[in-house]
């Protein structure tokens, strides 16, 4: 079924407006409640009512003499025995009738001063209900007072006959307006899903109307909104990418082909052929470091390392990185120096990774910061403690990254101006910064400790402190 069939025929199976007969459905039990409660309160009050008139009638009658009352019993004297009480009669011991409207001794009655609920049956009418209160007066007399229940049976009428003509207009209005919120979320879906079907057309710049994201759809459309900008930023990497692999391949696939070209169109000796075979090597081999960088980077921003993750003494990796770059960086005329400030059997430099991949991240950093130093320039390595981080620096005082481009330098192929005569891929600090969001660690680009007029560059980064495993 379309959208369209769904915003005419299928109102009903909204969410909104099942959430409207959930709602019209507590609506009548919380007005049928309310009626039975009111259906109870108002039995048990004219049940006292009636019982207290009975009551008070008999204890005045009951005062009277024998001829006073035999007297207001059959002429009805009293306002109370005219209007209030119904029926009344005076009975001798034998419930034999003397006076009154009542001519027969009710079935079921006893004369216990208690008000008795009784049903009449006479003979040319219908069956109905009374209540009785039969007491004993001077002389060994009884006097039967009755009292309908006319009054609360038309009340028991009122309220069933109100229940059910104030639901009717309730449940009506709560349907209509149900259906009316129906369409409307219906037709907010309905510009939704077309945004929906123009972006499958190909159309990555729409977006899904969100507004101020005052409701939860436009809360949901806001955050599907935010998705879209960052798998149209993902797309445009992946485009720049292969842009930048079909380049940097390029060039040295090109020379291989010229070379190879050269040395097939006429006769050569072998030593050129040789050369020409090392050189094309070479520049194949520059194609699989660019390939094998892309696989690599692509591994760990997959989350697949993370099963080499153990506890790692950055104090004990930074000593064990610069030995190992200590002749390089003799041979290039370079000071390289470790900063480590902490006690060597102390915790504060423990932090929790793959030390593998951190040793990959310094010794690209030291690569880069040896590239691009001068000889007798410095370059150093410092692991400091920290409130819970451990920050580890590596400085230099080479040529120094502008702060215009130092957040292009993390994204993959970018080399500077200052950079492209220096042989590389522009894939390292990607690497880096793909090993650092494995890691959890922020990276900071900063100046160096360099002159005015060279300030080289620092990358600052924040681990957090694991401590020491536990024995145990």
């Amino acid at each position: 079924m379309s959208l369209t069939d769904t915003s005419r025929f299928g109102v009903l199976r909204t969410a909104t407006f099942r959430l409207t007969l959930a709602f019209v459905a507590a609506i009548i039990g919380g007005m049928v409640l309310q009626f039975v409660l009111l259906f109870v309160q108002m039995t048990h009050f004219e049940s006292e009512r009636s019982s207290g008139i009975l009551h008070r009638e008999a204890d005045v009658l009951v005062q009277e003499t024998p001829e006073r009352l035999e007297y207001q019993v059959r002429e009805r004297a009293s306002n109370e025995l005219r209007v209030v009480i119904n029926w009344v009669g005076l009975f001798d011991g034998h419930y034999h009738h003397i006076a009154g409207d009542l001519k027969a001794w009710p079935e079921g009655l006893t004369v216990d001063g208690k008000v008795h609920r009784l049903t009449l049956s006479p003979t040319d009418d219908a069956p109905y209900e009374m209540r009785f209160l039969a007491v004993k007066v001077p002389g060994g007399r009884i006097l039967v007072l009755a009292h309908s229940l006319h009054l609360l049976s038309e009340l028991h009428y009122m309220i069933r006959r109100g229940a059910l003509l104030s639901v009717f207009p309730v449940v009506m209005f709560a349907l209509l307006t149900g259906v009316v919120l129906s369409h409307r979320a219906l037709a907010r879906v309905k510009t939704m899903h077309e945004a929906i079907d123009r972006i499958m057309q190909g159309d990555v710049h729409e977006r899904l109307p969100a507004g101020r994201e005052r409701d939860e759809l436009e809360r949901l459309a806001g955050s599907v909104n935010r998705m879209l900008d960052r798998l149209e930023h993902l797309m445009d990497e992946i485009r720049d990418v292969g842009n930048d692999i079909a380049h940097d391949l390029r060039t040295p696939l090109s020379r291989v082909r010229a070379r190879l070209e050269r040395a097939t169109s006429s006769p050569h000796d072998a030593d050129y052929l040789n050369s020409v075979i090392e050189q094309a090597t070479q520049d194949l081999d520059q194609c699989f470091s660019v390939i094998t960088a892309l696989l690599r980077i692509g591994e760990i921003e997959n989350g697949r390392r993370r099963a080499g993750f153990a506890y790692v003494n950055l104090g004990d990796l930074v000593a064990d990185i610069v030995d190992l770059y200590e002749p390089i960086a003799e041979t290039n005329g370079l000071v390289l120096t470790s900063l480590v400030v902490a006690e060597p059997a102390s915790d504060t430099l423990v932090t929790f990774g793959d030390r593998d991949l951190l040793v990959e991240v310094l010794a690209n950093l030291l690569d880069n910061a040896m590239k691009f130093t001068p000889p007798g320039g410095h370059v150093t390595v410092s692991a400091t403690p920290g409130p819970s981080v451990i920050n580890l620096r590596v400085a230099d005082t080479g040529i120094g990254i502008p702060e215009a481009e130092r957040e292009a330098v993390l994204g993959r192929f970018y080399r500077s101006d200052k950079s492209r005569h220096v042989p590389g891929s522009g894939l390292g600090l990607s690497l880096v910064m793909a090993i650092l969001r494995l890691h959890g660690v922020e990276l900071a680009i900063a100046d160096g400790d360099g002159t005015t007029a060279a300030k080289g560059c620092a990358f600052e980064m924040t681990f957090q402190v694991s401590g020491s495993p536990d024995p145990a």
